[in-house]
């Protein structure tokens, strides 16, 4: 669990900074997007590709969690702006 913060804190952080933009939240919500970031570099990492084991949150996948904060990032950003444009 503790790991699982940590990882969600620094894929979180350093998504965020090669991303440059506004992100929603705080240190909070930086968390919670690593931590879904996580999930979503497992899944495309380990599911998909086939690289990697079946520890979802351990710091060997940094790498991974990264790319999927990313994924997530620019995902937060096109829904935002789609549905700002609606308003």
């Amino acid at each position: 669990m503790i790991g699982a913060i940590i990882l969600g804190l620094v894929a979180g952080f350093i998504g965020k900074a090669l991303v440059p933009g506004k992100d929603p939240g705080g240190f909070l919500m930086t968390i919670v997007i690593g931590l879904v970031g996580a999930l979503v570099g497992w899944a495309i990492f380990t599911q998909l590709l086939g690289i990697g084991d079946n520890d979802i949150f351990d710091l060997g996948g940094l790498l991974g969690a990264i790319v999927g904060v990313i994924i997530v990032l620019l995902a937060l950003r096109a829904f935002s702006g789609r549905s700002a444009a609606h308003r």
